[in-house]
This record gives structure tokens, sequence and C-alpha cells, in this order.
């Protein structure tokens, strides 16, 4: 089905289209679709998006006033149409939305501008494409008539239901939430129709926590994979080098995780070296030269732990042909780094080879790697099987510990996950080495070993982004935030966070590592990272071209060792694959053919590295649609996660309603505070209403709340005893009193 979202993307990639063209690009046959491409098309001309040419063509009107924007509303029915990072968001008012919800992607009209600090108001004249095809809610009869009420409060629309879908009326104490599926959403005087396709009876039924969250967070299928048409393995000679130990730093166990990377490591006598970074050749065995085979993608773009499994994105035959199995020889795209003595890169060049992975170190290896003895003779009985591979771990483990101090000097910084000891929920929280949606690092961990390969992979990602740069190659890229400093104003109103008095500069900020050190109590800095984590923003796919002028590269990483894991990494690695194979070579002025893989090469290189038709395969990967595309489904496994986690925690209260606790308090709201219970590392409210022993009245500026009477104050970092009173499993959410 198409949506007005396609319409314009074709019209805007064309000079003009005539009808029949338009249809056969939007791939409609039916009447009945066609007769809504009419509607659409009208609506689209008399909002002035496009225009129709004296040849009956349409095509898109270039001076349109209109912004493209993503709604965003509040649970308090506060929406804005949101656009990028750098432009101000738009406020519209609920009688403006047009009948768009949270998450939709619309065309926004301004009608006042902002002034001063309030932000510009707007009206949605266009809904481009809809988020929500299914959703959840629950069954009430009113007036009569059965709807469907959304569970998600963001959302300010009920949905029609037929007579028959009445015996699916809400019990609260069956909490019979359904999943309805839109036949027809609201518009003008017509109300949103749609019916019910499942009941999911919640009470005390954890089986069905995985299709609630999943539905909530609006991953409404697991696809069946499949993959583009299949290339065969390139036939040209391979550096072999199966006869050397590689090793896998793995802390994923269930079924279907992403096959990690291998690393290998060569020493010279002058103490220089080689790392090797070895990555599953997934990139050569598919074919993404149409458009066709790339849009098998768009149901699916990243991998993503279903607790006891992985759903992949990419079928099992290719995961299975590409995986690095130990003990077996496969295909690899590698990454040669090459230190002097004083561990400063002095070459780098990529490669296609044939690989072995020798052993697969777990984090068991790795804690007694670290907590040896040093110079003892004697191998503990988990170092045994390894002894021979000791020397070169040690190196890895060396170097990765290097380059994350490297990293951290250049102004990142670590924060550590939060404490969880609910164990269906051990395969989410283990790091993920291939995520850079985080302004920051979590730290090295020896009960995750994966942690330790993160720095190795952040350096493989940021090299292959200067390589690709300085060769003018498109890439899909994370592009880091400004973080040097912050404006701590909302840590000085948490100051008793910090022991040392705060000493900022002429601007009124603070480096995020002079904040930290500055916290030396072990609760109140775990506090402090939980507001320095909501102060973020998280990073985006970016969409990297030759017309950006990049200035410090080396902050930048365009991911490709981990493909895997998403199509991000999968892209960036094709790019690398055709550059070896298809890249266009000569000689320097010594008579020698120029290694366009190796470090400082482009600056002998004066022609275009590809040919025009590898030049349109990768326009068709790398444009905006795509990586936009892939943005919208990562932040739908960031909510996956984020609610996965929180279900599994209010399941755990549930158990424990009417349990007395101690608890941290770590945010002060005006309506209450929130309190972790250390024992149980979850988070719950004490709301205002049950403080009844006084008023309580909030002061922003010291972000405390604070009794009229008694002068009696609750405030973030303080210790107080609770009692879990109340759970709810729909919003996720603990309530608490004071004991």
């Amino acid at each position: 089905m198409f949506s007005t979202s396609s319409i314009i993307e074709k019209l805007n990639k064309e000079e003009g289209l005539e009808y029949k063209k338009l249809c056969r690009l939007l791939k409609l046959s039916k009447k009945n679709d066609k007769d809504k491409l009419d509607i659409a098309l009208h609506a689209l001309e008399a909002l002035e998006i496009i225009n129709k040419n004296n040849n009956n063509e349409y095509f898109s009107v270039k001076e349109s006033n209109h912004l493209v924007a993503k709604i965003r509303c509040s649970s308090k029915g506060y929406c804005f149409a949101v656009r990028d990072n750098t432009k101000e968001d738009i406020y519209i008012r609920e009688n403006l939305l047009n009948y768009a919800w949270n998450g939709d992607k619309v065309l926004v009209r301004i009608i006042k501008e902002g002034v001063r600090k309030r932000s510009p108001e707007g009206i949605v004249d266009c809904i481009l494409e809809r988020t929500n095809q299914i959703l959840l809610a629950k069954v009430e009869i009113i007036k009569n008539e059965v709807y469907g009420i959304p569970i998600d409060d963001r959302i300010l629309s009920k949905i029609k239901l037929p007579k028959e879908d009445e015996k699916y009326k809400y019990i609260p104490d069956d909490k019979n939430i359904v999943k309805i599926e839109i036949d027809l959403f609201p518009i003008g005087q017509q109300e949103g129709i749609g019916h019910v396709i499942k009941q999911l009876h919640l009470n005390n039924n954890e089986k069905l926590d995985m299709d609630f969250v999943l539905s909530k967070s609006n991953i409404n299928k697991i696809v069946k994979l499949q993959d583009p048409k299949l290339a065969s393995i390139n036939q040209q000679p391979r550096l072999d080098l199966t006869n050397k130990n590689a090793f896998m730093f793995k802390s994923w166990n269930a079924k279907n995780s992403p096959t990690l990377p291998i690393f290998q490591i060569e020493k010279n006598k002058d103490n220089s070296y080689k790392l090797w970074i070895h990555t599953n050749s997934i990139a050569e065995r598919l074919d993404l030269s149409s458009k066709k085979s790339i849009e098998i993608f768009f149901d699916s773009f990243e991998s993503f732990p279903l607790l006891e499994k992985w759903q992949p994105y990419l079928s099992d035959e290719i995961c299975n042909s590409s995986r690095f199995n130990v003990g077996e020889a496969n295909e690899a795209i590698s990454l040669c780094i090459e230190f002097d003595s004083d561990n400063e890169i002095i070459n780098w060049s990529f490669q296609l080879t044939k690989v072995k992975c020798s052993f697969l170190v777990e984090s068991k290896h790795l804690d007694a790697l670290l907590t040896r003895k040093s110079g003892s003779r004697i191998t503990s009985r988990i170092l045994k099987p390894i002894k021979d591979y000791i020397e070169d771990l040690d190196k890895i483990i060396e170097i990765s510990k290097l380059f994350r101090r490297k990293q951290i000097d250049q102004g990142k910084i670590e924060i550590p996950k939060p404490n969880t000891n609910i164990d269906s929920l051990k395969e989410l929280l283990v790091h993920n080495p291939g995520d850079y949606s985080k302004e920051y690092f979590e730290p090295l961990d020896k009960n995750d070993i994966q942690t330790y390969i993160s720095p190795l992979l952040y350096l493989a990602n940021s090299i292959w982004f200067r390589h690709s740069n300085n060769y003018g190659l498109d890439s899909a890229s994370y592009i880091p935030q400004e973080l040097d400093y912050i404006n701590v104003s909302e840590i000085v109103k948490n100051s008793e966070l910090i022991d040392s008095k705060i000493e900022l500069n002429e601007n009124g900020t603070l480096t995020f590592k002079q904040l930290i050190e500055l916290c030396s109590d072990e609760n109140r800095k775990r506090i402090l990272h939980k507001l320095l984590i909501n102060l973020l923003r998280d990073n985006e796919v970016k969409l990297i071209t030759n017309e950006l002028n990049i200035i410090d590269s080396e902050k930048f990483v365009s991911p490709w060792t981990l493909p895997a894991f998403d199509f991000t990494n999968l892209i960036n690695q094709y790019n690398i694959y055709h550059m070896i194979i298809n890249g266009k070579r000569s000689k320097n002025i010594n008579g020698n053919i120029i290694n366009i893989m190796e470090k400082d090469s482009w600056n002998d290189v004066n022609w275009g590295i590809y040919n025009s038709s590898i030049l349109k395969n990768m326009h068709l990967l790398f444009n905006q649609q795509i990586i936009e595309k892939v943005n919208d489904y990562k932040n739908k496994i960031k909510q996956y996660r984020l609610n996965m986690i929180n279900i599994k925690q209010v399941r755990k209260a549930e158990k424990l309603v009417g349990n007395d606790y101690s608890g941290l308090i770590t945010s002060v709201q005006s309506y209450g505070f929130f309190v972790e219970i250390k024992e149980l590392f979850v988070e719950g409210l004490v709301h205002v209403s049950t403080l009844s022993n006084d008023w309580y009245e909030y002061r922003t500026r010291q972000n405390l709340l604070i009794g009229r009477k008694s002068k009696k104050s609750y405030k973030i970092g303080d210790t107080i005893s609770i009692k879990i009173i109340k759970v709810d499993i729909l919003k996720y959410q603990i309530d608490l009193e004071l004991v």
C-alpha cells in the first residue's frame, strides 16, 4: 500500500510524472487503490504541495512553505512537530493536528513565528506516513457504540469497532488489552474505524509480555526473513590467514545472536605490531544493486534480542554461511592496523581474507586473565585450555585499554549501565559493541567481555569513516554531539549530589568529566549518571556525503564491523567490499600500483574511485529516505528494549506488593518523587497526594519538596523507607508510599 510520503518521494526524483507511470512506480493495479491515489493527488494539489503541468505530468512544488516533521505528543496532551536536532520544534495545538498521531510523519505549515523562548506554532496540513497500523487499546461501550480507547495516552483518538467486538470489553481485574487493526484513520468528521485482531489477558500472565511490549513499541510483526538475491563469493585471491590464531570475544548466549568479529595480533621484534580485525563477510554474499532488493529490508533493519533468542534481520541462510565457527575456515573482510612501538598508528589496510577462529574467549577467561598474579607459573583451571594464547590475548586486552583511555582523553565519557538482577533480562543488558546511539561509553567490565572489544571496533569504525571521507565516498555514520561542556543549571539544582564546591567557567559550564569527578559517593554518582543520561540526546545515523566539509574526522564513526547486527553496518561493509573489488586503480610516479585500501593512499589519487554503474548502486543505498527509515526502526527497537526492561521490573514488584524496603530518592518533581529500591533495582513513584501529614510545595530552584508546617523536605540522594502499594502493568508504573 502506498503512503502520501511515497507519492511525494517519487515526484521529488522526477521533473514530471504522468499518471500511468506514477501508478507503475507505486505498484498500483487495482481500481480501488487507484481511486485512493486520485483522492491523495487531488488533496496534495489543493494544498499546493504538488502540481500538474501542461503535459498532465505531476511534479513536486519546490518552493512549498511546508516543512517535513514528526509529531511528538506528551501524555499531558502537548504536541510538537519535531524536525532534526538542529531546528526548533513547532508547537501544534490539538485542534490543528488534523488527527495526526504521535510518531506520524507530517507536512507542517508555520502560522505563528516563535518569539523569545516560545516555540513557533503550526498546523498539520498533510499526514505523510502513519506510524501506527495496529493499536493496543481497551474496549469500552460509549453511548451504545463499541470503541477502542488507546492505552497510549499520547494518541488522542478513539477507534470505532464492530458490534461483535463488544465481547472484548475491558475488565480491570483481567487486564484484557486488545490489538486493533486500523481499517480507516479518522479524517474530518469521520471517526477512525478498526477491528480487534487479538486479545491479551495480561493479569498474572508473563508469557504475553513479549507480544504486549512489541506491540506497544510499534513492532507489530516478526517478519518472515528473506534475503535479496544472493551473490556468489568472489573468486579473486584472498589473503589466507587460517594458520594464524584468531579469537572471538563473546558474552551473548542466546540463539541467533549476531556474529562478532574475530581478532588477531602479530608482534614484531622492534615492539611494533599489527592488529587484525576480521568481520564476517555478509556484504559480498548479497546483491544490493536494485530497489527491489533493498526494499526487502524495510520491515527489519536491525537484529534484537527476544529474551531467550535473537530476532535477526537477515535470514538463517546468510547468517549461517558467513558465521565464524571455532576451527572452521571462512571468508572475511578484514582491517589490518599497524602500530609502532609507541602505539601510534602508522598504517592500515582493508583486505579480503580467509580466516579461522581459534578460540571463543568468554568473560570467565577474561576475569582469570585480569586477576592472575603477575609472574606466576601456575596456570588456573580456566586458563589451561588457552595457555598457548595468553600472550596474544594479553596484548589485545592491553590495546583495548589503551584506546579507551585515548577516547576518554578526546572528550568521551563513561556511564555504567543500570543495575538489575532479573535473570530474563540478561541478554538485553549485555553490552552491544556495535551500538553508537548513546553519546557515552559503557566502562570496561571484566564480567562482560564484549565491553573490551568496544574500543577496538570504535577504532576500526572511525578508520573507515576517515578512509571513505578522504576518498569522497558516501557513508552512514554517527556524528558526535558537542559534549565537551554542558550547561549545569539542572545540576546546580541538585547540588546536594556534589561534595565539592562547583567552580564554573565564564560561560557557566563544566565538563562532564569534572562533574562526575566532583561526586564521590557511589549512590549519588549513580543518580548523577541517570541525570546525565536524561540530559543527553541519542545519536542518529546520518548520511555523510562528499558535499559536507568534515574537519575533525577522528570523532566520527561509520560502523561496518558488525554486519549481522544492522543494516548500517551492512551497507558500509558493502562499500568497503566494492572499493576493494571495483575501485579504480592506477600507478604512482614510481610506476607502482597504488593500493587504494591503505592509509594515506588518497594523497596520490586524483580520479573517481567508482564508475557510473557502481556510483548509481551506492546512491540507491546511501540516500536520505533509507537513512530516515533506519532511524525510525532503531527508535522502535530502543523503545522495545526500554519497555521490556520496564515490564519485567514491574512484574517483579507485582509479586512484592505490601513489602517494606529502603529506597534512594533519584528524582523530585512537583507531583512527587521517584525512589529506587536498592534490593530490587527498580524505581517507583511516591505521589505527593500520599504525603498526608502536611501540605508539600515544590521549590524549583532547590529541586525539592518541603512541608509548609513541618519543614520536612525530600530531595535527591535522601534514603527513606517505603512500601510498594500498587503496580500498573499497562503503564509500567510502580506506586510507593512512605512507611
